[in-house]
Formats: structure tokens, C-alpha cells, sequence
């Protein structure tokens, strides 16, 4: 098989939340720890951090991995989901896994995974720790793919797990409280290893708190603490939050004897974009007009974003947006500017809430703006209607970003 003939085979296999939503969710971690079993328990052979949260996550990660890189280690970073192409989920010093570790990984145990019914996510965390053994990386940021509890990452035991927030998202699986999703996410909390939390919020406190007691983890609220403010790369005001979480977890690292300096710090989160590749968290795509996407998709993303880009000075704001099917899109309506002109549009993805369903919400509450058939046309009908002192916002979801960057 060819990489892509690998990769398609991988998104056929059941079930793939990118791609299908609720169904693709499982109950337990079983597939996963035969699977680990199988490959000779790669996930205890290198250490790691657990990251975990409804938002922020994969930016902590990344700033993690960008200032443990400048500390002169060797560091893995599993994400998702991806943007482009698959290997962006597993990385090592910011290079992809190869196309002939894919192609291989699954070329030697497809006979087992097909047998056991793996589905695309557990096969991949499988790839990414055993690919990661192999490479001896001294450390791993293991982003979390779904909740915490019963998510396919959480076989491992890190030296330091950290949650960054928790907001309404993925109610189906996870619980439509904030109570009971940060009870999913304080899974990820491990008997006597410390837990970071990034931003301290009523509702969650006493659940982390208990989780943390019943464990004997040593819990840290990052936002307690007195430090300084860092700059990073990573456009969008909302990241001083994540950083507050980043510098907590270093320090706790440090305590465990990893060396990294306040100089690896500074220079790695100014150095998170090249170090990792990171792409889609407020990357400007355009100097004028000037166009952001970012991938921010429920009520907490947004709402930081859409107040970021009101603070941006512009004559007309146009914006292309587009989201999956089991959005609500009621509930984010009140976050969005309705001085704009909107291009709505259907992601490219099974889940991709058709474009004219979109547009009959937004109609119906007062917004403007006309439907179009894919992304890319929406994009260019925004880019052709923009004058050089307009601004052009492109998000609603990851999917919609993907297909710009």
C-alpha cells in the first residue's frame, strides 16, 4: 500500500469522530490496552505529559514541546486533529513521522487491528507511542483527543498531567454540566503525580480538587500563581491564559529534574510556531486585506476570538464561516458580530452542516450574508468583495480552517 492508500484505509476503519461525530465514541479503554499489549507497552518506555481541556490544549501543547525542544531535548508531540495531512498528529522536534513509518506501522499489524476492530484514533495513539519508543524520545506531550477518562491516551503515566480549562463542548459524550465534563477531563489525573490546572473556574474547582485529594496528586491552579508575563508567536490574546498553565507545568518538570532554563522559556514560546509547525490559532493568512482563521468552535473559543477581532481596525468586516452537523448553532449566535457580511459554507467533511441550513439560522437572527458551495468559493467571493482596509475572519470550525491554510 501507498502512504495514501495506508491513510484512506486507516480513515475507513470505525469509527473516526473527525469525521463521524457521536458514533465514533467508546466506552472503555480495553482496544486500546491490547493494542499496547500487542506492540509491547511502547507508552512505558518514554516519559510524558498528559494535556488535557475543552480549549487550549493543543496550543499548551505545542508551547510545551517548543520550550522543552530550546532545553535541548528530544520531544515528541502527539495532536489532534489534523489540518492538512496526517502525520501532523505525530512529531518529533517539530518533523512529522515519516510516510514509511505509517505505511510500515500499519503494513506489520493490520492482521491485528482489523481483527480487533481498532478504530482510527486507538490505531493511531498506538502508532504515535510506539513510534515514539522507537525514537527514544526523552519526552512526549500527549494532547488528549476527546475528554480524559476513557480517551485512547490515557494509558500512560506522565510525569505531570495538565487541564487547561473546561467549557460546553462534546455534551453528547462527556456530560452537559461543566461538573460533569471536568470529571471526564480529571481522568487524565494519575496517583501521586502532580496536576496543573491553567484557569481556575467556580463550577470545576471542587471537582479537580477532590479528584486530585482522592489521588494524592498535588494539584497547582496556574492562575494563582505570581509570573511574569511572556510573549509568545501564538497570535490571539487568549494565550496568556494557556502560558500561565505551560510555565506552572515546567516548574514542575523542574522539580523533576529536567533542565530548563528561564532563557529556554522566553525563547521557546516566541519560537512555538517554528519550533512545532503549528498552524490555525489566529494565523494571518493576509496582509491587506488582512485575513485571520483560527479554529476556535464552541461558546469559550469563540467568544475570546470574536473579541480579539473586534479589537482590530477595519472598514468592513467579512466573514467566512462554516460548521459540523451536531453544532448548535443557536447557542453561538449571540457571540458573533452581526455588522458583517457572512459567506457561509459546508466544510468538506461528512459532518459539514450544509451551507444553506447555515445561512437560514443566521437569516432568521438578523445576519447577512449569502451561502456558497465549498469553502475555497466562499473564501475567494469574501477576498473579491474586500477592500484593502477590510478584514476578513475565517473559522466556525477546524474543518473550515483545514481547507485555507
Amino acid at each position: 500500500m501507498t502512504y495514501l492508500d495506508t491513510v484512506n484505509w486507516m480513515f475507513s476503519q470505525l469509527p473516526m469522530y473527525q469525521k463521524q461525530g457521536q458514533t465514533a465514541f467508546k466506552k472503555d479503554l480495553t482496544n486500546t490496552l491490547n493494542l499496547a499489549k500487542h506492540l509491547k507497552n511502547p507508552q512505558r518506555k518514554f516519559k510524558s505529559i498528559h494535556v488535557a481541556g475543552t480549549n487550549g490544549k493543543g496550543s499548551s501543547s505545542h508551547m510545551l514541546a517548543s520550550i522543552l525542544q530550546d532545553a535541548g531535548y528530544k520531544v515528541g508531540l502527539y495532536t489532534s486533529p489534523h489540518l492538512k495531512d496526517f502525520r501532523e498528529r505525530i512529531k518529533i522536534n517539530g518533523k512529522e513521522v515519516t510516510k514509511a513509518f505509517v505505511i510500515d506501522f500499519i503494513k506489520q499489524n493490520k492482521t491485528f487491528l482489523e481483527a480487533n476492530k481498532l478504530s482510527f484514533f486507538e490505531m493511531t495513539v498506538g502508532m504515535a507511542f510506539d513510534y515514539f519508543a522507537k525514537q527514544n524520545v526523552d519526552i512526549a506531550v500527549i494532547e488528549v483527543g476527546l475528554g480524559g477518562r476513557l480517551d485512547s491516551t490515557n494509558i500512560i503515566t506522565p510525569e505531570v498531567s495538565l487541564i487547561t480549562n473546561i467549557g460546553l463542548d462534546h455534551i453528547q459524550f462527556l456530560g452537559d454540566t461543566l461538573k460533569l465534563i471536568a470529571s471526564e477531563k480529571a481522568g487524565i489525573i494519575k496517583p501521586n503525580i502532580p496536576v496543573v490546572i491553567s484557569e481556575t473556574q467556580l463550577e470545576t474547582q471542587s471537582v479537580f480538587t477532590a479528584f486530585a485529594e482522592k489521588n494524592n496528586s498535588p494539584i497547582h491552579f496556574a492562575d494563582h500563581a505570581k509570573n511574569e508575563a511572556l510573549a509568545t508567536d501564538l497570535k490571539g490574546s487568549y494565550q496568556s491564559k494557556n502560558i500561565k498553565g505551560v510555565l506552572q507545568t515546567v516548574k514542575q518538570l523542574r522539580l523533576k529534574g529536567f533542565e530548563v532554563s528561564d532563557k529556554n522559556i522566553k525563547s521557546g514560546l516566541l519560537n512555538s510556531v517554528k519550533n512545532t509547525g503549528l498552524k490555525g490559532r489566529w494565523q494571518i493568512l493576509n496582509a491587506s486585506p488582512k485575513v485571520i482563521c483560527d479554529t476556535a468552535h464552541n461558546k469559550e473559543g469563540l467568544t475570546l476570538a470574536m473579541q480579539q477581532l473586534l479589537q482590530e481596525k477595519y472598514h468592513k468586516l467579512h466573514i467566512v464561516f462554516g460548521v459540523v452537523n451536531d453544532k448548535d448553532v443557536a447557542s453561538i449566535l449571540p457571540l458573533l458580530p452581526k455588522v458583517a457580511t457572512y459567506y457561509f459554507c459546508k466544510p468538506d467533511v461528512p459532518r459539514g452542516l450544509g451551507q444553506h441550513v447555515l445561512m437560514d439560522v443566521f437569516i432568521s437572527k438578523g445576519f447577512q450574508g449569502t451561502a456558497y458551495a465549498s469553502v475555497d468559493i466562499a473564501y475567494k467571493e469574501a477576498l473579491k468583495a474586500a477592500s484593502k482596509d477590510d478584514v476578513i475572519y475565517i473559522g466556525g470550525s477546524t474543518f473550515v480552517v483545514a481547507e485555507v491554510v
